[in-house]
């Protein structure tokens, strides 16, 4: 229960709207209240005086009350699902907008410990469960007290004991039953919670590798698990329909418990009166009708289990420290093309093996640098380290005359251009997958790029508003690096870091990704991660690392004439 507590103030804001809604569902359930009461005394007092009641017996304000009852009930349904579906929906966006501005920070070395699945259903599913705790419980258990109050005061001005005696099994079941069916059900609610989030991970690993599931033959075994995972689901949400149908069940056998009670009771008399006669309906039905307002309060706390659940899940998410923290005090102006590391070391979280040890660098503005070597030699950790996506142990990076650390996050990134290793194509138009880097380019801008890294062909047919990724047009591998570094000429930033741009290209695409991008970095600082040899003799410096380590540095012509590693790999 301590996990909604956080949850709770985030709704202070809304909380005027949640009144109104909670205000409203109990005016609508005293009005159902009062028409199911009025109209049993009604009926049951014009059977009693018959036709000698024509002349002597009101029926026009009875009547009246009865239509001012179901007119009240409809209006005050209308109105209470309005405002509370909107209160509901204002509360989740302003989760949802929560959740994602705790999020974002964390991203991307925060959340490294996440599977994309799980994080996925913890971001949408959990955060929805939340909705719940207002809708299933806070309005329907504050309804259900005052409820209670308003109809033991109101019978008490026919009978006190009469009234008592209703109130009391009302709030004796309001007591004994929410918290009993909350323990049934907690368990089960946090089983349901682990395997919803359980499955659509499943899910989501088993359609993103369907293609090396079905080359490998695994396809069949993985989907027993996702079948497993599933048939479990649902037998935990068999469990929570059984506790859901004995709740009402039980409060079934209490509505009616306490409509013989009040039966046999009035009987015996009313307000001292030993012939009540009408005045008995009106006691039965006003139990029935109470009681049928009682009713959601026991299924709701089931729920609870549920929205525990979803509310830790979150909280792992959302309580959790970013790793790297832009100072709000920071430089705010781009810096300039000049790079420089200093004895820069970092290893990641529970590794003891360090990915970077005592990296020293110094690039000029305007230089090209090719960084070399074996994969998992600390290559691709470099970029990382230079873009912020962590930040190293010990030593110092500055672009410019400003250290990175005291750069803010618009400032870096308006710095820096990135073409990382995989280029994401977004289901969108090519204008929009381009905007993406620079939104207030102008179509000529955007088709001058194209032209410059050969994509002139995409400009063809529809043109910027073709559509790609998926239901549009697919890109081939050279296509897509073509696609990141249009990205990187749009951004225009003083200094371009390229992770493998050639990374599964043929020799004859190689070539000319490599010669396109020397042709359009004129005048950047370029500073390119491979572990292939291919057009390395035009960067102004190669830097060979091995183990995290910078190893050997200088021209190709220099490097071949140390006969060191680089010497050997182009020798091999």
């Amino acid at each position: 229960m301590k996990a909604l507590f956080p949850w709770l103030a985030l709704w202070k804001r809304h909380k005027w709207l949640m009144l109104l809604g909670v205000i409203l569902a109990i005016i609508t359930l005293l009005a159902s209240i009062g028409l199911l009461t009025l109209s049993g005394w009604f009926l049951s007092a014009s059977a009693v005086v018959g036709t000698a009641g024509l002349y002597s017996f009101n029926y026009m304000l009875p009547a009246a009350g009865v239509r001012a009852a179901a007119i009240l009930r409809t209006a005050g349904r209308y109105f209470e699902r309005l405002v509370s579906h909107e209160a509901t929906f204002r509360v989740l966006e302003h989760l949802r907008v929560f959740t994602f501005s705790k999020l974002l920070p964390l991203s991307p070395a925060g959340l490294q410990q996440f599977r994309q699945g799980d994080v996925l259903n913890r971001v949408v599913a959990d955060v929805d469960t939340l909705d719940h705790l207002y809708l299933r419980v806070i309005s329907p258990l504050i309804g259900a007290l005052v409820v209670i109050l308003v109809v033991t005061y109101g019978l008490s001005w026919l009978d006190l004991h009469l009234a008592l005696t209703l109130g009391g099994i009302m709030l004796l079941t309001l007591l004994v039953m929410p918290p009993a069916f909350y323990r049934a059900g907690k368990q089960n609610g946090e089983q349901l919670t682990a395997l919803r989030g359980l499955y659509r991970q499943r899910l989501t690993t088993w359609v993103q590798s369907q293609a090396e599931l079905s080359l490998f033959g695994a396809n069949a075994r993985y989907r027993e698990e996702l079948d497993e995972t599933e048939y479990a689901w649902h037998e935990a949400q068999r469990r929570q329909a059984g506790l859901t149908a004995l709740s009402q069940a039980l409060m079934l056998l209490a509505g009616a418990t306490a409509v013989v009670v009040m039966l046999w009771l009035a009987a015996g008399g009313v307000g001292g009166d030993t012939s009540p006669g009408a005045l008995i309906a009106l006691f039965v039905f006003c139990a029935l009708a109470a009681f049928e307002a009682l009713a959601p309060v026991t299924g709701a706390f089931q729920h609870l289990g549920q929205v525990t659940a979803s509310a830790v899940r979150i909280g792992q998410l959302t309580e959790q420290q970013p790793v790297v923290n832009f100072s709000a005090a920071s430089a705010t102006q781009p810096a300039q093309g000049e790079l420089s590391i200093n004895q820069v070391s970092f290893s990641y979280p529970g590794q003891h093996q360090q990915a970077l040890t005592d990296i020293s660098l110094q690039i000029s503005p305007g230089e090209r640098i090719a960084l070399l070597g074996q994969t998992g030699c600390g290559k691709s950790t470099l970029l990382q380290i230079l873009t912020r996506a962590w930040d190293p142990q010990s030593g110092e990076i500055h672009i410019g005359n400003t250290q990175l650390c005291h750069l803010d996050e618009s400032a870096l990134r308006a710095s820096m251009s990135v073409v990382p290793q995989r280029i994401h194509l977004f289901s969108a138009t090519l204008r929009d997958n381009l905007l993406l880097a620079s939104p207030g380019a102008s179509d000529q801008q955007i088709s001058a790029v194209l032209e410059q890294v050969s994509l002139q062909k995409l400009l063809e047919g529809e043109g910027l508003n073709q559509w790609l990724g998926e239901g549009g047009r697919q890109l081939s591998g050279g296509e897509l690096r073509r696609i990141g570094l249009a990205r990187a000429l749009l951004h225009d930033a003083s200094i371009l870091l390229l992770d493998e741009p050639t990374e599964g290209l043929d020799a004859q695409t190689e070539h000319h990704i490599l010669d396109l991008i020397h042709r359009v970095t004129q005048g950047k600082t370029v500073l390119m991660v491979t572990h292939r040899l291919s057009g390395l003799a035009n960067f102004d410096k190669i830097i060979v690392m091995d183990n995290g380590r910078i190893i050997e540095q200088g021209t190709h012509a220099e490097l071949l004439e140390q006969m060191g590693r680089y010497a050997q790999f182009c020798q091999r």
